[in-house]
């Protein structure tokens, strides 16, 4: 099997307008690294024409897999980690993050000589745009995370994030969050299993406010609020009363 140093993971729904420029993008980056890397990216559900543009692309680097029904994106990433071959694995939401965040990150996992590197809003060099409200939200989210789990982690949610291989290899078979909520698990369990080297590093990130702001408010925005809430007290639950991850 071939070497590869770094694997990134690109979980992707209804992108079917941007997914080509988002992993041509991500490729332009990573190849000037000096690193052997691959791009896998998961498309969450045939919805759209997501599949149909990303498979255009031809990269010998970029392996794209996709699956009838939308899971959610913690399944999409759990399903591209699975898969990876890199000693680093990683993974980037398919829209926000400007690909120029990943060597940033790159740079803070050797530097620190890192177990987990978290990309986060929060980080003083962060360059991001985002509307207020979103910023309270984050902001009361991260301090009932802080409360429930210890983490001293200003920011959990950003979809930028990398990982030695021991850390996915031993933590992934243990997750169950397939959505939102996925990432604190991911955090709260390595730690918990005594990964520990959790660092932070900064992003560029882009968000539409006025898109953000009418999204907030939508039904739907409550919905998967009120599910990543009851995902999060599940995890506590698992972790600090049943002892489920102990396993």
């Amino acid at each position: 099997m071939p070497h590869v140093n770094l694997s990134i993971i690109v979980p992707a729904y209804k992108e079917e307008k941007t997914i080509v420029s988002t992993l041509t993008g991500l490729n332009t980056v990573l190849s000037t690294l000096n690193l052997d890397y691959e791009i896998i990216c998961v498309i969450d559900g045939r919805v759209d024409k997501t599949f149909e543009m990303a498979n255009k692309i031809k990269n010998s680097h970029l392996k794209i897999y996709t699956y009838e029904k939308n899971l959610g994106k913690g399944h999409a990433v759990k399903y591209g980690m699975e898969r990876a071959r890199g000693a680093i694995i990683g993974f980037v939401d398919a829209n926000g993050i400007n690909p120029r965040s990943i060597p940033m990150l790159l740079q803070h996992f050797f530097w620190y000589k890192a177990d987990i590197i978290v990309g986060s809003k929060r980080h003083p060099v962060s360059k991001v745009h985002y509307p207020w409200l979103r910023r309270v939200l984050s902001w009361g989210y991260q301090m009932l995370t802080r409360l429930f789990f210890d983490l001293e982690v200003r920011d959990t949610q950003v979809g930028a994030k990398l990982f030695r291989r021991p850390v996915v290899t031993k933590i992934l078979p243990l997750l169950l969050v397939k959505d939102w909520a996925f990432d604190i698990e991911l955090l709260a369990v390595a730690y918990h299993k005594g990964f520990k080297n959790i660092y932070e590093s900064p992003i560029e990130l882009e968000s539409s406010a006025n898109e953000d702001t009418s999204a907030i408010f939508s039904k739907g925005f409550i919905r998967i609020s009120l599910r990543m809430l009851w995902d999060t007290l599940a995890v506590f639950y698992r972790l600090k009363i049943m002892h489920y991850y102990d396993k």
